[in-house]
Formats: C-alpha cells, structure tokens, sequence
C-alpha cells in the first residue's frame, strides 16, 4: 500500500512569524512530520495551495476533489483546516469515490509546543490503513464519517453532530 497525503495549509501548517505577532504560511511542515512520525510505509505528499480552511471557496475543493480522483493511491490522509473541514469532506463524500479519504488537521499549528498535530497526522494515517473506503474526519483520537462530524469550536474538539 502506498498512501497520498494532500496537504492544504490550515493551523498545522502555520508558522509563527516572531517579528510581526502573526501566523501565517511559508513552508510546510508536513515532510518533516513525516520523518519525525517514522511512517514506513510508501508516502506521496502532495502540497496544494496553503489556506486558511476560512479561506477556501468552492474552486479550491474541487481542487481537492480532483487531486484525489486524479490519484493513483487509494488511502488519501487530507491535512485541512479545521474550521472548514466538514464542507469539504461533503464535496467529497458526494463524489462518491471508492477510495479511503481521511481528512485531519490540527487545532495548535506543528512547530508549536504542544501542537496536536503529530498526533492527528499519525491517528489519520493509521485509519486510513484500516478503514473501509469513504470519507472521514479523524481528529482528538476519534474517527467521525464526513455526514456525523461537527467541530465544537468551543471544547476545541471534533463530536458527532
């Protein structure tokens, strides 16, 4: 098996920028969580165009949407912002594709202490090795399908609707 990990920005991907007090996106912090998780497994990391998830419209997740149609693999890891995730695992989970698609993010960007996004990336990347194909949420050590997740801004966590 070889598993297509999608990177598309949001909070895991952040950077602290020091000097202006901001995040923002510069390079990606996924091919270094791969090493660092140890996967060996084959891995294609894929980087699309960083967003911000409050930033996506409807082009950049049909972008998502053809960049896993148009993948050979068929267990996907979606690194995604969370405040945005659940509408664009909808768009996938309507393409009814046969694939394992697992959409993760983080709630504390990578390179901060105590980030949450190590964790997720490796939770969403064992599930889609065992998963059923269809479309997933996998975030705080739970899987949710793409049609029973909210994200409960105020707990910081993912639930069923």
């Amino acid at each position: 098996m070889t598993l297509r990990i999608i990177a598309t920005g949001g909070t895991f991907d952040k950077h602290y920028d020091e000097i202006a007090g901001t995040l923002g996106f510069a390079k990606g912090h996924l091919a270094d969580a791969i090493t660092r998780a140890r996967l060996t497994l084959p891995t294609v990391l894929e980087e699309l165009p960083f967003l911000d998830s409050l930033d996506m419209q409807d082009q950049d997740r049909q972008r998502i949407l053809a960049a896993c149609r148009s993948s050979s693999e068929s267990q996907i890891v979606i690194v995604h912002g969370t405040d945005t995730m659940r509408e664009t695992a909808a768009v996938l989970g309507q393409a009814g594709m046969d694939k394992t698609i697992v959409f993760t993010g983080a709630m504390i960007p990578y390179e901060i202490a105590n980030s949450d996004a190590l964790f997720n990336l490796g939770f969403a990347v064992g599930v889609a090795g065992v998963l059923p194909a269809g479309i997933y949420v996998a975030m705080n050590g739970q899987v949710f399908p793409w049609d029973d997740v909210k994200k409960n801004r105020g707990a910081g966590v993912f639930e069923t609707l």
